[in-house]
């Protein structure tokens, strides 16, 4: 069973929207992590006043996924979405409207002057302020290994620069990511790997498995073995700096200098002020910049608790392999699928 309410300025207007098809489609790779299709079969709920509940001038839907059992649902929040673009045949209908999360409000608060991290002793401080001048009301959660809270170094952005791209970046200075989760938090995460995440799900083929079908697809496109990070920061007065990461493990299909090539990623940020921050830096998107060498597609019984950057464990003809979800699609009807893409992967010795 699906649930959407809908709610403006805080107070639900609408309970319970009746819906006939929709999905919530999470993804690593976009700005904005997680969004809304819709679609609504009630003609009458077609917005033409502001304050209406499928309008577009702060309302938003919250949506929940879940089984109903013998006595009552089990439901998971799927996430808050701000309303876009609903439109509909004024005569027959239906209702499609589309949804994004919280990062789109910070995104559209475009920086009025010039803006500086300077007075922020953190990194978390620095984010939660540039959150908060937006959404007062935010919830910022650190949920990096040891709540790791760095020195925020001075960088300043111009007027009319994207607030989100200036929030990304400190995460990034962080070695962290940053996104709007499913109960509307923005959250700070070490960037996953197989290698450090712990399994989240295991999808099977076979008796008893919720595995329907799979693809696997290898591909040279962005795949690097060699990351180079540079910063240069004049609000710091700190010289140009400068540091680099290798795939230099010899039994590594893409070793630097081995039959794979010599393939370098650039990744710039002006919070990078040292040689010792920008080889860390390097070093913590080597192991991302790798992982698209090998791609998997898998469609399976909806699971509406995974989040894109889950490590899952793949279970199919005979192997047991680890990933990292890159983006997902779940599916707000029964007879919807539910497709994932798989970034990495690692024979799971242990598993």
């Amino acid at each position: 069973m699906t649930r959407v309410d809908a709610f403006y300025d805080g107070e639900l207007t609408l309970a319970d929207i009746p819906i006939s098809e929709g999905s919530v489609t999470l993804d690593r790779g976009s700005k904005i992590r997680r969004s809304l299709s819709l679609t609504v079969p009630d003609l009458s709920l077609l917005p033409w006043d502001a304050t209406d509940p499928l309008a577009v001038y702060g309302q938003t839907l919250v949506v929940s996924r879940g089984i109903w059992f013998a006595d009552a649902p089990e439901m998971v929040l799927l996430g808050t979405f701000r309303i876009d673009e609903p439109s509909a045949d004024v005569h027959e209908g239906p209702i499609t409207l589309t949804g994004k999360s919280s990062e789109a409000a910070i995104q559209d608060d475009k920086f009025l002057v010039p803006t500086s991290t300077r007075g922020y002793g953190s990194c978390v401080l620095a984010i939660t302020a540039l959150i908060r001048a937006t959404l007062p009301d935010a919830v910022i959660v650190n949920a990096t290994s040891d709540s790791r809270d760095p020195v925020c170094a001075v960088a300043t952005w111009d007027a009319n620069a994207d607030r989100w791209d200036a929030v990304v970046q400190i995460a990034a200075a962080m070695n962290a990511e940053i996104f709007v989760d499913a109960l509307d938090r923005f959250v700070i995460v070490d960037i996953p790997t197989v290698d450090t995440s712990t399994v989240a799900w295991e999808v099977a083929d076979g008796e008893g498995g919720t595995l329907m079908s799979a693809g696997r697809q290898m591909s040279r496109t962005n795949v690097f073995n060699r990351v180079v990070a540079t910063g240069e920061n004049a609000a710091a007065g700190t010289a140009p700096s400068y540091g680099v990461a290798y795939d230099n493990d010899p039994n590594s299909p893409t070793r630097w200098g081995g039959p794979f090539g010599k393939v370098t990623k650039t990744i710039s940020n002006s919070l990078l002020t040292t040689a010792g921050a920008c080889t860390a830096a390097a070093g913590y998107a080597l192991a991302d910049a790798m992982a698209p060498n090998i791609q998997t597609s898998l469609a399976t019984i909806p699971n509406p608790a995974l989040e894109a950057g889950d490590c899952l464990r793949v279970n199919c003809v005979g192997r047991k392999d680890l990933f990292i979800t890159q983006s997902l699609s779940v599916p707000l009807t029964a007879e919807g699928s539910f497709p994932i893409t798989l970034r990495g992967g690692k024979e799971d010795t242990a598993g």
